[in-house]
C-alpha cells in the first residue's frame, strides 16, 4: 500500500437508520461497577509435586483474596482468608499462604502506619484442616522432600529499637555499636511439619535447604554482639550444631552440597561497611569438621552480593566475582569557614549530570541499570575435585545462562550494542564457555536477543534462529548447518509487520541424547534430526492445512531442568485453530506424522500447571460466556478432566452478552477479523450503540471470558449490560504508514458491522491505550466515522515523541519509531514526512469527533507531554475536548481510586455522546482547581 492522501481516508458517515431504543428488559441485576470490585479472579494455581492437592488464589478485583486448597484424592475443600501465593509441600499435604493486611485496615492507616503493616503467613494442614498463623514474614519455604517449613521473619523495628536502647543503656561502650540494614538479621523459625514442634534462630541473613532434604544450614549474625554463627541442622533428626562461629566475620550467602558433604558460605570482616567489605569462599566439610582452603584470585574478588550454587551432581560450585570491591564514594561537605570558598568543595555540592555523545547508554537509562550493575558479578566455578577455580563471565562477556551444565555454557554480551539501542534495538553476541578451561568461542554476532540461541541437554550442539532460517552448531566439529533451507515453508514470523527482521516461531522440547529436537513454523510442529539433518512434520500438515498453531504443552516447568523426551514419547499438543479461535488438546507420538484428537471446540483453553513428580495437570477453559474455572486430568486425557472450581456461578446471576467472528475485507482487499460482543437481550434488527476497542490483533480474544476488573479498559461485560455492543477489530499495519492502515481497517470494520444491522452510525465510539490510543487520536482526524473518542495515553506527535524518554527504563524511544511498534521503519531526519503524516496533533483542525484524552503524569512509557501537546491543539483549533491527567501515575493505572473513577466518566462520556444521556457537570463546566485539607 502506497500513502494514502490524507483526504481520501475522510470517511462522514450516514445514518441508517433511526436511532432505536437501547435499552433492554433486564431479567438479572444489572452490572454495576460495585459488582466488578467483588467479582473474584483466580490466580497462581499450583499443583503440588505428587499431584494430589491444588491450591490458588481467589482474588477480588478489590477487597481481600481467600486461599482455596482442594484435595483431588478425596472431597476436602478448605478456604483460608486473605490466603494469596499459595505453595504447596511436595506431598501435598501442607499449604502456605501469605496473608496480606486486610484491605479495610491498610486504607485507614495513616502513612506512618503502613510502613509498619507486614504480610502474615497461614499454615494449613490437609489432613486436620487446622490453620497455624505467624505474623510478620517476609519469605517462607517448604524443603523438597515435604519433611520442614522454613519461616524468615520481618525485623520488629519497634522491638528492635526498644532492645537497642535497653542493651545502649545498660552498656558502659560510649559509642552505640551501629548495624548496617544489610547486615541486620531477623528471626527465622524451622517448623517440623509431621508434629508441629519448632526450632528458632536468632539474626539470620540467609537460609539454604539442600535438596535431597538431609540439611538446611543458616546464616545468623548478631554484629552487635560480635557473634556470627553458621547453623547447620540436620533435619533427619531435627539437630543443630554451630559448626563454625566468628567475633568479627560477618558470613554472607550460604548453599550446600547435595552428597550432604559440604556447606559453602563467604564471610567478611564485621567492621567493614559491607558496601565495600571483600568476602572470602569458605568450604565446610560435614563429615570432618574441617575447613577447606579455596584458591583466590588478585585480579576477581568476592562482595556482599556473591552468590553461591553447587552443581546438583556437587561436582562444581559456581559464584559470582567483581574485579574491584570499594567503598562507596562520598563527597566532601562543608565544615568550616574556609570550606565556603573551597572551589572542589563547593562545586561538590553540584547536581550534575553529564551526557556524552559517545556514552554507552544515554543517562536515565545509566541511572536505571545502575542498580543492577552495582549487583552484578561475574560468575566464575570451582571443581571441587581438583580445587581448580575458573573464571567464566567478565567485563567484555558479563552474562551467563547457567542450567545445569557439564562442560559448556551460553554466555553473552550487549556491551558493543549499548549504544545503537537507542535506535536499532537490543543486539548481543553469544559466546560458548568451557567449563574447564574458561575458553570463549564465538557462536553469534549481533543477534536480536530476543532470538536466543538453545544449548542442547547433552551440551553438544546449539540452534538458533538467524535470518529466517534455523541452524544447528555443532560444537566438536565447529560445524553450521542450515536445516530449513530445502523445506518449503517459513520459519520466520508471516505476521511480522514491523520495520525489522522477522523473528521465529521457537523451539520445542529436545530428544534423548540430543537425538533431536522440535521445531515451530506458524502452525505445525517439526522433528529434526541431529545427525542426519532431516526434518518432518510431526503434525503431518495438518497444521497448515486447517489453521491450527499447533504447540508442546504439559511438561514440567523446570528451568534447570527442561523436559527432554524420549524418542518414541507421547507427547500432549495444545492448538488455536486460526480460522474458529478456538483451541483444543491433541496427541503426537515422537517419530510418527500424525495427531490425534482429544478435545476441540469453540473455548479457549491455558495449560496452568503441570505436577513434578505425577502426571496431573491443571488447566482452564473458558468461553466469553464460561468463567475459566479449573479443571484436572491426567497428562495424556485432558478431555477426561474433572472440573475443581464453579466459579462461573458469579457470571450466571448476571445478564451475560455473546461474542461472534466477523470478517470483512478493507480497501486495499486483505481479509480481516474481529469479534463482536452483542448487548445483553440482543434483539435482532435493532441497533446499538458500538464502542471500539482494539490494539492489534484481537479476533484470538473472540473465546477469552472478560477480564472482570476495573483499570484504564473498558469493561466489556458492564458495557454489554448497559446496551453497547463491543467491537474489537484486528489492525494490520504498514511499514511506514501505520495511522493510515489503522485507519482503513477500522472504518472498513465499522462499516461491516452497519451493514450488518447491529450498529446504529451515529452512535458509535472508539477507545485506545497507548498504542491503542495513538491510533484513536489518528482515526478521528481521518474520519468521523466516530461520535466519541476516548485515547489513553496517546502517542500526538512523533516528531517529539521519536527523541523522547521511556522513564520506566530510561531508554530513548527512537528504536520504537526506527524498528519497532511504531513501524516508521527510517529515521525522523531521513522520513519527517512521515513523522508527519502519522502524528494526530498536525491534523487537529480536521477533528470533528469529541475526545476525551487521559494520561498519568509520571507515564513511565509515553511522555505525558505528548497528551499536552494533542489538548493544547485541540483547544486552540476549538474543538470538543477534555483532559484528564491523574497524578502520581505511571503509564496504566495503578490506584484503585484513579481507576475507578476513570472507568465512571469513560462510561458517562459514551453514555452522553452515543446515548443522548444529559452530561455531567465535569464534561460541560470542568473543575476548578481544588486544595483540600491533609490528613493528620
Amino acid at each position: 500500500m502506497k500513502s494514502l492522501p490524507i483526504a481520501s481516508l475522510i470517511f462522514l458517515s450516514t445514518s441508517l437508520l433511526t436511532a432505536g431504543a437501547y435499552a433492554t428488559t433486564a431479567t438479572h441485576p444489572a452490572i454495576t461497577p460495585n459488582d466488578i470490585m467483588h467479582f473474584e479472579s483466580l490466580k497462581n494455581p499450583v499443583l503440588s509435586d505428587s499431584g494430589t492437592t491444588l491450591a490458588v488464589e481467589v482474588s477480588p478485583d478489590r477487597g481481600d483474596s481467600h486461599g482455596l486448597v482442594k484435595s483431588l484424592t478425596s472431597t476436602k475443600t478448605f478456604s483460608v482468608d486473605g490466603g494469596s501465593k499459595p505453595k504447596i509441600s511436595a506431598d501435598g499435604r501442607f499449604v502456605a499462604f501469605s496473608v496480606k493486611t486486610p484491605l479495610l485496615e491498610l486504607e485507614k492507616a495513616s502513612k506512618k502506619e503502613k510502613k509498619k503493616l507486614k504480610s502474615a503467613m497461614v499454615l494449613l494442614d490437609t489432613q486436620t484442616g487446622k490453620e497455624t498463623r505467624f505474623e510478620r514474614v517476609k519469605k517462607f519455604e517448604f524443603n523438597e522432600s515435604a519433611s520442614h517449613l522454613a519461616i524468615w521473619f520481618e525485623v520488629d523495628e519497634d522491638k528492635s529499637d526498644k532492645k537497642d536502647k535497653q542493651e545502649s543503656a545498660a552498656s558502659d561502650k560510649s559509642e552505640e555499636v551501629k548495624v548496617d540494614k544489610f547486615d541486620k538479621g531477623s528471626p527465622f523459625e524451622l517448623v517440623v511439619l509431621k508434629n508441629g514442634t519448632s526450632q528458632k534462630v536468632a539474626h539470620v541473613t540467609d537460609y539454604y535447604f539442600d535438596k535431597s532434604g538431609k540439611h538446611l544450614v543458616v546464616a545468623s549474625n548478631n554484629t552487635k554482639a560480635k557473634v556470627h554463627q553458621l547453623v547447620l541442622f540436620k533435619l533427619s533428626n531435627n539437630t543443630r550444631e554451630i559448626v563454625r562461629q566468628y567475633n568479627n566475620q560477618q558470613i554472607g550467602h550460604v548453599s550446600l552440597s547435595d552428597d550432604g558433604k559440604y556447606i559453602g558460605f563467604t564471610h567478611g570482616a564485621a567492621d567493614v561497611e559491607p558496601y565495600g567489605r571483600p568476602y572470602n569462599l569458605s568450604l565446610f566439610n560435614i563429615e570432618t569438621s574441617e575447613v577447606n582452603v579455596t584458591p583466590t584470585s588478585k585480579q576477581w574478588q568476592l562482595n556482599r552480593y556473591t552468590k553461591l550454587r553447587f552443581s546438583e551432581d556437587s561436582q562444581r560450585l559456581f559464584f559470582g566475582r567483581v574485579p574491584q570491591v570499594s567503598q562507596q564514594l562520598a563527597l566532601a561537605t562543608i565544615e568550616k569557614q574556609e570550606d565556603l570558598f573551597d572551589e572542589s568543595i563547593v562545586t561538590g555540592q553540584r547536581k550534575l549530570r553529564i551526557w556524552h555523545g559517545d556514552d554507552a547508554r544515554i543517562k536515565p537509562n545509566e541511572v536505571k541499570q545502575y542498580e543492577k550493575e552495582q549487583k552484578r558479578t561475574y560468575l566464575a566455578v570451582l571443581h571441587l575435585n581438583s580445587n581448580n577455580l575458573v573464571q567464566l563471565a567478565d567485563e567484555t562477556v558479563p552474562d551467563v545462562a547457567l542450567e545445569e551444565q557439564t562442560r559448556f555454557v551460553l554466555a553473552s554480551s550487549d556491551i558493543l550494542y549499548r549504544k545503537m539501542i537507542t535506535w536499532a534495538g537490543f543486539y548481543r553476541d553469544y559466546y560458548l564457555i568451557d567449563l574447564n578451561t574458561g575458553l570463549k568461542s564465538l557462536v553469534l554476532t549481533q543477534q536480536p536477543s530476543s532470538e536466543e540461541p538453545i544449548l542442547s541437554p547433552s551440551e553438544r550442539f546449539v540452534t538458533y534462529f538467524q535470518q529466517g532460517h534455523v541452524y544447528l552448531y555443532q560444537i566438536s566439529e565447529d560445524r553450521r548447518t542450515n536445516l530449513t533451507k530445502d523445506l518449503k515453508v517459513s520459519f520466520a514470523d508471516e505476521d511480522h509487520d514491523y520495520p525489522s527482521n522477522a523473528p521465529g516461531y521457537g523451539f520445542g522440547p529436545w530428544l534423548k541424547d540430543d537425538a533431536g529436537f522440535l521445531l515451530y513454523d506458524k502452525y505445525d510442529i517439526w522433528q529434526v534430526n541431529t545427525q542426519s539433518h532431516q526434518a518432518f512434520k510431526l503434525t503431518a500438515g495438518k497444521g497448515r492445512k486447517q489453521g491450527i498453531q499447533y504447540r508442546v504443552t504439559g511438561l514440567v516447568d523446570d528451568k534447570n531442568h527442561p523436559d527432554v523426551l524420549a524418542i518414541d514419547q507421547q507427547v500432549l499438543l495444545h492448538g488455536y485453530n486460526e480460522r474458529t479461535k478456538g483451541d483444543g488438546y491433541y496427541l503426537a507420538t515422537l517419530g510418527v506424522a500424525g495427531v490425534k484428537t482429544l478435545m476441540e471446540g469453540d473455548y479457549k483453553l491455558k495449560t496452568l500447571s503441570r505436577s513434578k513428580n505425577a502426571d496431573t495437570l491443571v488447566f482452564s477453559k473458558e468461553r466469553y460466556d464460561q468463567f475459566p474455572d479449573l479443571y484436572t486430568a491426567e497428562y495424556l486425557a485432558p478431555q477426561k478432566a474433572s472440573k475443581q472450581t464453579d466459579f462461573d456461578a458469579q457470571k450466571r446471576q448476571f445478564n451475560w452478552g455473546k461474542s461472534e467472528l466477523v470478517h470483512w475485507t478493507n480497501g486495499d482487499g486483505q481479509p480481516l477479523d474481529g469479534v463482536l460482543i452483542k448487548p445483553t437481550n440482543y434483539v435482532e434488527g435493532q441497533r446499538y450503540p458500538v464502542l471500539v476497542y482494539f490494539y492489534r490483533f484481537m479476533s484470538d480474544r473472540l473465546h477469552a471470558f472478560p477480564q472482570m476488573k476495573i483499570n484504564h479498559r473498558p469493561n466489556f461485560a458492564w458495557y454489554a449490560d448497559n446496551g453497547y455492543a463491543i467491537f474489537l477489530p484486528d489492525i494490520r499495519f504498514e511499514v511506514g504508514y501505520p495511522g493510515a492502515t489503522s485507519v482503513q481497517a477500522l472504518t472498513s470494520g465499522v462499516q461491516k458491522i452497519i451493514e450488518m444491522g447491529v450498529a446504529d452510525p451515529d452512535a458509535i465510539g472508539i477507545q485506545g491505550h497507548s498504542w491503542g490510543g495513538y491510533q484513536t487520536a489518528f482515526a478521528v482526524t481521518q474520519t468521523h466515522i466516530f461520535k466519541a473518542a476516548v485515547s489513553g495515553a496517546p502517542v500526538s506527535n512523533m516528531t517529539s515523541a521519536y527523541s523522547g524518554i521511556r522513564l520506566g527504563s530510561g531508554l530513548a524511544r527512537q528504536f520504537q519509531y526506527e524498528t519497532g511498534q511504531s513501524r516508521i521503519g527510517e529515521s525522523l531526519f531521513r522520513a519527517p514526512q512521515k513523522y508527519i503524516e502519522n502524528s494526530p496533533v498536525f491534523y487537529a483542525e480536521r477533528i470533528e469527533t469529541p475526545m476525551m484524552i487521559m494520561f498519568g503524569d509520571k507515564d513511565d512509557a509515553v511522555p505525558w507531554e505528548q497528551g499536552i501537546e494533542l489538548y493544547l491543539a485541540m483547544r486552540r483549533a476549538g474543538k470538543d475536548v477534555v483532559f484528564l491527567q491523574y497524578q502520581d501515575e505511571p503509564h496504566h493505572l495503578k490506584k484503585y481510586p484513579n481507576k475507578l473513577d476513570y472507568s465512571i466518566r469513560m462510561m458517562e462520556y459514551f453514555d452522553h455522546y452515543l446515548k443522548g444521556k444529559p452530561a455531567p457537570s465535569w464534561l460541560t463546566q470542568g473543575e476548578a482547581y481544588t486544595e483540600y485539607k491533609k490528613a493528620d
